[in-house]
C-alpha cells in the first residue's frame, strides 16, 4: 500500500525540502512542484512532493492521520 503524507516544508535547498510532521523530519524532491516556501504544506509520496495543500487541508489531514492513531492503540 502506498501512502501520500502532507508535510510543512521547514527548509529548502536547491530542489529539495527538509518537511517535518509530528517531529519526524525527512527530505522530499520538490521539483515537481511550483513555488513552494517555508511554511508550505506538501503532500509528499515516495520522497517526492507531489502537491501543495493549503494550510487547512493540511491540518484536517493530520488530525485524521491523528485519529486513526490513537483508534489503532486502543485496539493493542
Amino acid at each position: 500500500m502506498c501512502l501520500a503524507v502532507p508535510m510543512r516544508v521547514i527548509e529548502i535547498s536547491y530542489q529539495d525540502a527538509m518537511v517535518e510532521i509530528g517531529g519526524i523530519k525527512g527530505r522530499a524532491n520538490i521539483q515537481l512542484v511550483e513555488d513552494v516556501e517555508v511554511g508550505d504544506y506538501l503532500i509528499v509520496h515516495a520522497g517526492f512532493a507531489i502537491e501543495k495543500l493549503n494550510e487547512e487541508e493540511a491540518k484536517k489531514t493530520i488530525a485524521m492521520f491523528e485519529d486513526m492513531e490513537r483508534m489503532a492503540s486502543l485496539d493493542e
